[in-house]
């Protein structure tokens, strides 16, 4: 069987990685005829939203082959508002190339990649593209990547009639690679070092032994348009990244990074095989972090061949498998055995949420499960339903991606959605011990037969809601006991100001029933007075959260960039210079952290890095902001009183 190789194809948005995928199809025979960006006839963008407005939203999988290697590649998004998707590709990957324009050089997009990339481990070739466009650079360019990017870059080719049409490459000797080698080998330093003949076969050998290793990385110039240069990026692909490992006989590992439709309507899960085989009929567990382990049977395995997926009798450790039969699977579940330091995140979650609605109250139910069926795609964009009003809300990453999941909802499931302003996520936590008390009654305020009380109290950040019974068990049926709980649960994801309530203890203090006329529909209606009363009684704070910052800037840049932080009440803790450019690191309200995106560009001449990941909860200062949601579920506008 051949050996195989997971690359991924990762960019700043228009650096022209979709292009280059294109090109690399078109020049290992796969396709016969370039498709356009601009035209939407790309083979890896086959959604209508993404071939109208010319952006990738999903990975793709295209295969071809060099020689005996099969070569598996994803096509990734480009733009930071699909930066979720892009790390759940990183994440299966053998080796990557990360393109970068010529023309516009390093932006700061792709530095977050590459920082992405290295903590993964990803051995990565760079792709100089657009070399045949005005304005590109060569020398200017290798050292922005060297400066910015990585060090250890080894350029692999030279380019005549730079920045025209006519532009060619031309191969570089090992000769200029021996510098930059002899920095991570002690034999290849000494024989430098003594001015002895190193050859061309050992420098190759070299070479590919340090990109694997990710101490080295690559640099090939060229253009997706014309074709120069690609030819020379494939033999590197071929010769320097490091086929998948993995054995076929050993014990299923694999992991979920992509869900799809099939046309019937059926889920197709892509899987990533890093050990073992997955055939049709074989009854597989699945894990997801913090909800255990799963079971189900695949009733079809689809591999990737050169042309698009094939249906196969199995799939093996290293290969990238569509498989049928599991309606439970999501992205990011592991299949057989679990991966813990997988689970780390490189990316945070999204912090922004909005309320969708539609025109046509009839059509809320067909909005709910389409947003479910965009959920399956993407499990980082939450969606969240009230109980009571039916409203419903979404959390994602930025404005662009609301723009999408509008046009994808009415594209793809016929439901013309409008989203209300987008609001940064807040929490609430109870201030001190809330209780509440309603006995069964006709004559009082209770009208359910039905004796319950609870008692709210804070508990340590970060533990959630924890649910709790101090009456005797047998005092009420084990279903009486369920449906206060589940009531306590879904009442406290809106609180006083209609945020989440988290971080708290919830226990039952009284309980009562009357024989036979009790049910578990009068301990819900019942439930949700006496938690709401208790939750008033302890009263609630709101807390934003922080994103913890690393900030790079030109260091005569700093002197306008600090007071705008400062402005967007962030916190810098640490300032250092070097080199000529400034390192910041410090925290920053997740609400403000969109503006300071939008400033920094201006502020430093399109040179700023900014690296944000979600740390802490943090109390708001000032008055406490309402939840959009609850302002239409009523259940906001003011505090409850």
């Amino acid at each position: 069987m051949a050996k195989t190789l997971n690359i991924g194809i990762v960019a700043h948005v228009d650096a022209g990685k979709t292009s280059l995928t294109e090109r690399l199809l078109y020049a290992t025979g796969v396709i016969d005829r370039i498709g356009s960006v601009d035209r939407g006839t790309t083979q890896t963008d086959t959604l209508e939203l993404e071939r109208r407005r010319g952006i990738t939203i999903q990975s793709a999988v295209a295969s071809f082959m060099l020689g005996d290697l099969a070569v598996n590649l994803i096509d990734t998004p480009g733009h930071s508002d699909f930066i979720a998707e892009v790390e759940r590709a990183v994440r299966v990957l053998d080796g990557a190339v990360l393109v970068v324009s010529a023309v516009e050089g390093v932006q700061p997009q792709t530095r977050v990649l590459m920082r992405t990339l290295a903590a993964l481990r990803i051995p990565t070739l760079i792709f100089a593209n657009k070399i045949d466009r005005v304005g590109a650079t060569y020398d200017d360019l290798l050292s922005s990547v060297k400066q910015k990017l990585v060090a250890g870059t080894v350029p692999m080719n030279t380019v005549t009639d730079l920045g025209t049409r006519s532009a060619r490459t031309t191969a570089t000797t090992t000769d200029g690679w021996i510098e930059t080698l002899a920095e991570h080998s002690d034999e290849l330093l000494e024989s430098y070092v003594e001015g002895r003949v190193v050859s061309e076969q050992r420098c190759r050998r070299e070479l590919a032994r340090q990109t694997a290793r990710t101490l080295a990385h690559p640099v090939f110039f060229g253009s997706a348009v014309t074709g120069e240069g690609v030819a020379d990026l494939l033999t590197g692909i071929r010769d320097l990244l490091p086929a998948a490992q993995g054995a076929s006989d050993g014990p299923l590992a694999g992991r979920v990074f992509k869900i799809e439709r099939g046309p019937a309507g059926e889920k197709l899960a892509y899987v990533r095989l890093f050990s073992g085989s997955v055939a049709a009929r074989q009854q597989v567990t699945f894990h997801r972090q913090d909800l255990g382990a799963g079971q189900g049977k695949v009733t079809s395995v689809q591999v990737f061949r050169p042309g698009g997926a094939v249906v196969a009798d199995q799939a093996v450790a290293g290969q990238i498998a569509k498989l049928g039969g599991l309606p439970e699977l999501r992205i990011g579940d592991q299949l057989g055995t679990p991966d813990e330091a997988a689970e780390r995140a490189y990316f945070s979650p999204p912090s922004l949420e909005t309320v969708v609605r539609t025109a046509d109250p009839a059509q809320r139910p067909r909005l709910f499960a389409a947003l479910q069926a965009l959920v399956e795609r993407d499990p980082l964009i939450a969606v969240r339903q009230d109980a009571e009003s039916g409203t419903l809300s979404v959390r994602l990453y930025g404005e662009v991606q609301k723009e999408v999941i509008a046009a994808q909802l009415e594209s793809e499931f016929g439901v013309r959605a409008f989203f209300a302003d987008t609001q940064t996520i807040h929490i609430e936590r109870p201030v001190g011990i809330g209780e509440a008390v309603h006995q069964i009654s006709r004559r009082g305020p209770n009208f359910f037969w039905a004796t319950i009380g609870l008692r709210i109290a804070p508990a340590s950040a970060g533990s959630g809601v924890t649910y709790r019974i101090e009456v005797e068990l047998g005092s009420l049926p084990a279903a009486f006991h369920h449906a206060v709980e589940e009531t306590v649960r879904q009442e406290l994801r809106h609180g006083l100001y209609g945020w989440e309530v988290t971080d708290c203890t919830v226990t039952m203090t009284h309980s009562g029933f009357a024989s036979p006329l009790s049910t578990a529909a009068d301990f819900r209606g019942l439930g949700t007075q006496v938690i709401r009363d208790a939750l008033k009684d302890a009263k609630t704070r709101v807390f934003e959260p922080y994103h913890h910052f690393d900030l790079e800037v030109p260091a005569d840049a700093m002197a306008a960039v600090l007071p705008k932080i400062a402005e967007a009440g962030g916190i810098v803790r640490e300032t250092v210079v070097r080199a000529g450019i400034g390192h910041l690191n410090g925290l920053l309200p997740a609400a403000n952290l969109h503006a300071i995106e939008q400033q920094l560009p201006g502020l430093t001449q399109g040179e700023a890095v900014l690296r944000a990941a979600f740390t802490e909860f943090a109390l708001v200062s000032g008055p406490f902001p309402k939840r959009q949601q609850a302002l239409v579920a009523g259940v906001g506008g003011e505090p409850l009183r």
